[in-house]
């Protein structure tokens, strides 16, 4: 399942490249930073660094963030 979602938010990444500021690309950076304190929070527990976190996290932060930028169309839609 997570290939699958991984590979979504991939190609959302690619579609929204020459957008410049988005939603996708900023659901990826809040997606990097979240992931990386739940890994080192993870590591001080003694449960190890996990770099599969960030994936996991990384994968959410586009797709929310691709979402988010669909709720911003919407009021286009009934103009």
């Amino acid at each position: 399942m997570w290939k699958v979602l991984g590979v979504i938010a991939a190609i959302l990444l690619i579609i929204n490249f020459r957008k410049g500021q988005n939603s996708v690309w900023g659901g990826l950076s809040l997606g990097i930073i979240i992931g990386f304190i739940i890994a080192i929070v993870l590591a001080f527990m003694g449960k190890g660094f996990n770099w599969f976190v960030i994936l996991k996290t990384i994968t959410i932060g586009t797709i929310v963030g691709f979402l988010a930028d669909l709720l911003g169309k919407v009021p286009k839609l009934f103009r």
